[in-house]
């Protein structure tokens, strides 16, 4: 059986994806806002939307999932320790890929939608017509959002971490091994008759 370390530990790693959902919630709701404006709530009710109330409060535990992970990682930074991996790509390619997601995403439910729902239409027509390409642009706003807040968070981590003076990912708690150098040596050569013996031997007497 996994030890509690073990789910916090994957509770930790699973907080920054539990802000997905919210956002691809926030992508379609907002595509229905630019296409319709006043009028998105009939629109959503008349496509066989209705279900999405029932969604919320999902999304609010998810959303609060995500801020209990966070606030327990910047408890960790500020007691010297950070498990926060440093990001390999910068935040222009961060927005790009949370805005890829959220388009596909976007583009998987309202297929389902298609399929599923009444009142909905189906194939392309039902994904990016009547102002379904609004989500493009939706996508791209919520997007950048999503990358600034995750890169924020985790440099925000990392940083306090650093500042109290904790080990940090990579950092290995085992000082390295230093071979120290002898310190030169002073050695006195004797001279052969203190050791009791010579290469000559005595004079003769005359």
């Amino acid at each position: 059986m996994p030890c509690r370390a073990d789910l916090r530990t994957a509770a930790g790693r699973f907080a920054p994806f539990a802000l997905l959902p919210p956002a691809a919630f926030a992508v379609h709701q907002l595509r229905y806002m630019l296409a319709f404006g006043s009028g998105a709530g009939l629109e959503l009710e008349r496509t066989g939307h209705s279900y999405l109330h029932s969604v919320v409060p999902w999304l609010v535990v998810l959303m609060a999932l995500a801020a209990g992970g966070f606030l327990r990682a910047l408890g960790r930074a500020f007691a010297g320790y950070s498990s926060a991996p440093r990001y390999t790509m910068s935040l222009a390619a961060l927005w790009l890929v949370c805005s890829l997601c959220l388009v596909v995403i976007y583009a998987g439910q309202e297929f389902l939608e298609g399929l599923w729902a009444t009142g909905h239409p189906a194939g392309w027509v039902g994904i990016f017509g009547f102002g379904g390409w609004w989500s493009i642009p939706a996508a791209m706003c919520v997007g950048f959002v999503l990358a600034t807040l995750l890169h924020g968070a985790n440099w925000l981590v990392r940083r306090v971490a650093e500042r109290r003076g904790g080990p940090q990912p990579g950092w290995s708690s085992r000082r390295p091994l230093v071979l120290v150098r002898p310190r030169d040596a002073l050695l006195v050569g004797l001279a052969p008759l203190v050791g009791g013996w010579s290469d000559r031997g005595p004079p003769r007497r005359g």
